[in-house]
């Protein structure tokens, strides 16, 4: 994570942090145990001009602790809700992967196998074989598939309409490929629309229908759920805000709370909360949704590649000499960030109302959220 200078907040006013550490975090329950006093601090001044709200579940058996911090939304300036649901974004991936991977302990997906073998016609022979297991860890090749802009002014002019995973990977193909499978590693959403049509044609059933009943219900997550074409969130959440410069060069904030999240699908479309993206690292991780077999591949980074760091579903990130096992996630409005060791000795859920979710690298508030939570 690379460190910065935070700017002054841009809104007059903030919401007070709110915060609860039960005795098992207290910095002298454990030796390794969260820092209270340094995630108290990572909340304090929100909203800014990075984010309207965070919230904040840091856990496992180092000891947990819960905070949440700024508005519920501009214009009343209420405290955020804790429980909101909001856009997760590519933490989809993390339970795509956890399908497909369910669907090989049962045979009827092999990882090595190429994908042509399951989607007949869906790549021109201009492909050379896919395996399953290198769309699972982003070293395909198939190039990024067209969206409804290249801006955010373009993309927000069309944020209530519909455009089909399967378009998606038609102008994909059409581009020919990236590189030589298996060659480099390079992450893109493709890669999971994909295996979300290959989830679809093995079971015969929808993606989110697959997803719920292997992966959703049996972690109790029963907040969380796949929007479709329907661009609003059910139930509470917090408002999403995407930050635009007017003329003058003064900051505006557009509420893009609502927005048709139909293109990113298995790749990215899914609603949740932090207790149940909590509920998901834990039960995965512990064995309970993938058998351990097939769970290696989720902690697994290709070895041949120089610089490779993803996984299936996951991505590799050292922080301290610990090794952390993380997924980003994010959408104009919401960032999150799920972390953690594999032993489950230290969990991290962080949700963002991010005013510039789709910049490169990673939202200040959430940074320095997480170098509190990780140290």
């Amino acid at each position: 994570m690379g460190a910065g200078p935070l700017a002054a907040p841009a809104f007059a006013s903030s919401a007070p942090a709110s915060a609860s550490a039960p005795a098992s975090a207290s910095p002298h329950a454990t030796t390794r145990g969260p820092d209270t006093a340094a995630l108290a601090a990572a909340l304090k001044n929100l909203p800014d001009k990075d984010a309207t709200y965070a919230l904040v579940r840091v856990g496992g058996k180092d000891g947990r602790w819960r905070g949440s911090a700024g508005v519920h939304d501009l214009a009343s300036g209420r405290a955020a809700d804790p429980d909101a649901r909001f856009r997760a974004g590519s933490m989809t991936k993390v339970v795509t992967a956890a399908v497909v991977l369910q669907l090989a302990a049962e045979g009827r997906v092999n990882l090595n196998a190429p994908v042509q073998r399951y989607l007949p016609g869906l790549l021109p022979h201009t492909f050379e074989p896919i395996t399953v297991r290198q769309l699972l860890n982003h070293t395909s090749g198939i190039q990024y598939g067209d969206s409804l802009g290249d801006t955010f002014e373009e993309v927000y002019a069309h944020r209530f309409d519909t455009l089909p995973p399967q378009k998606v990977v038609a102008s994909a193909v059409a581009k020919g490929p990236e590189f030589r499978p298996g060659r480099k590693q390079h992450y893109l959403n493709i890669n999971y629309t994909i295996l979300g049509m290959l989830i679809e044609k093995v079971t015969g059933h929808t993606y989110a229908a697959e997803a719920t009943h292997r992966i959703l219900r049996p972690a109790g997550m029963r907040d969380t759920y796949f929007p479709g074409t329907d661009p609003s969130i059910r139930g509470p959440h917090n408002r999403g805000y995407q930050a635009v410069e007017r003329a003058d060069g003064s900051p505006e904030f557009l509420d893009v709370t609502e927005w048709n999240q139909a293109d990113r699908w298995a790749a990215g479309d899914m609603i949740s909360t932090t207790a149940d993206l909590e509920r998901l690292v834990g039960h995965l991780f512990r064995g309970d949704l993938v058998p351990r077999p097939q769970l290696k591949e989720m902690f697994t980074v290709p070895s041949r590649i120089k610089g490779a760091t993803m996984s299936a579903g996951l991505e590799r990130f050292v922080f301290e000499g610990r090794v952390y096992w993380l997924k980003s996630g994010a959408r104009y409005g919401y960032g999150t960030v799920v972390a953690a060791t594999r032993d489950l000795s230290r969990t991290l859920v962080v949700s963002v109302g991010a005013t510039d979710a789709k910049s490169e690298g990673m939202n200040p508030v959430t940074e320095r959220i997480a170098r509190a939570a990780l140290k």
